[in-house]
């Protein structure tokens, strides 16, 4: 989730950052007292699998915001843990950390950190994005258990997010403006690569949440990518809470073999009143 500190003739450049990013998502503000989120926010999920005659859960990933100071800028650091469950780490050991910085006002990212360890498989990206230079870009140290250490750089538009920021800044999307039925680009980086997907806004809808309650919610699909896990061809479903916090509340993926669904489990320090929870 990283820039190193900018000169006072940076400034004019910055603002400008902030103008063209509202121009990725349609968003409703990205202005640090209007966001959807705030300093101590944390929620907890639990990861569902379903495949024939399993139908369990398999894991839970954990998510905190914290306010810091980045290289004398204001920011937030957003934390995120998976891990699959003791019984399932005897299939498939997963663990996934991430963390990612970004500036309280903009939500331009800073700094982006990921270590995966899926099976006998193990990744890391440390990105430091630099804006000083003419052509910005992002500087990505890399390690693979496949192809070892290595560095690259990858190009930086004001429309690329790391995974954790993008997170964070699509849930300042303006769902009134947005035209159900019609793709909008997002673009985020992660190992080597950038990937262009989007999002299709679907309309309001009312779902109970298994452990959480009857909440009303915003639903959108997600374009996939294709790979060693997921089907390209099929759109992930997400509901985020039709309220100011636009928390997701729950999510299905289409696998290769059968479905991954998610399900927020808990909540702290929300800044908004939870009022799409109409029934616990």
């Amino acid at each position: 989730m990283i820039l190193l500190g900018l000169a006072v003739a940076s400034v004019r450049q910055y603002a400008q950052e902030i103008s063209d990013s509202t121009a990725c998502i349609p968003v409703r503000t990205v202005k640090d007292e209007e966001l959807a989120f705030a300093h101590g926010e944390s929620a907890s999920f639990i990861l569902h699998y379903e495949w024939g005659a399993i139908n369990s859960d398999v894991g839970h990933a954990d998510v905190r915001l914290d306010s810091i100071t980045f290289n004398g800028r204001k920011a937030y650091k957003c934390t995120m843990h998976g891990r699959t469950t003791r019984l399932y780490d005897l299939f498939f050991k997963v663990r996934e950390d991430f963390s990612s910085c970004f500036t309280r006002d903009g939500l331009v990212p800073l700094k982006f950190y990921r270590h995966s360890r899926e099976g006998s498989y193990e990744a890391k990206n440390t990105y430091l994005y630099d804006r000083t230079s003419p052509e910005h870009k992002i500087v990505a140290d890399l390690y693979t258990s496949k192809r070892g250490q290595h560095s690259v750089e990858i190009p930086l538009t004001p429309c690329t997010f790391d995974l954790p920021t993008l997170f964070y800044f699509a849930r300042n999307m303006d769902f009134d403006v947005i035209e159900p039925g019609k793709k909008y680009p997002m673009t985020f980086a992660i190992d080597d690569e950038v990937f262009n997907v989007y999002f299709i806004l679907y309309g309001r809808e009312t779902i109970k949440v298994r452990g959480l309650g009857t909440v009303r919610t915003i639903r959108f699909a997600a374009k996939l990518l294709e790979g060693e896990v997921f089907k390209g061809e099929t759109d992930m479903m997400i509901w985020v809470t039709d309220d100011d916090n636009r928390l997701p509340v729950y999510f299905e993926a289409p696998l290769l073999v059968g479905t991954a669904k998610g399900r927020m489990s808990s909540y702290e320090n929300l800044k908004h009143p939870f009022t799409s929870l109409i029934k616990k």
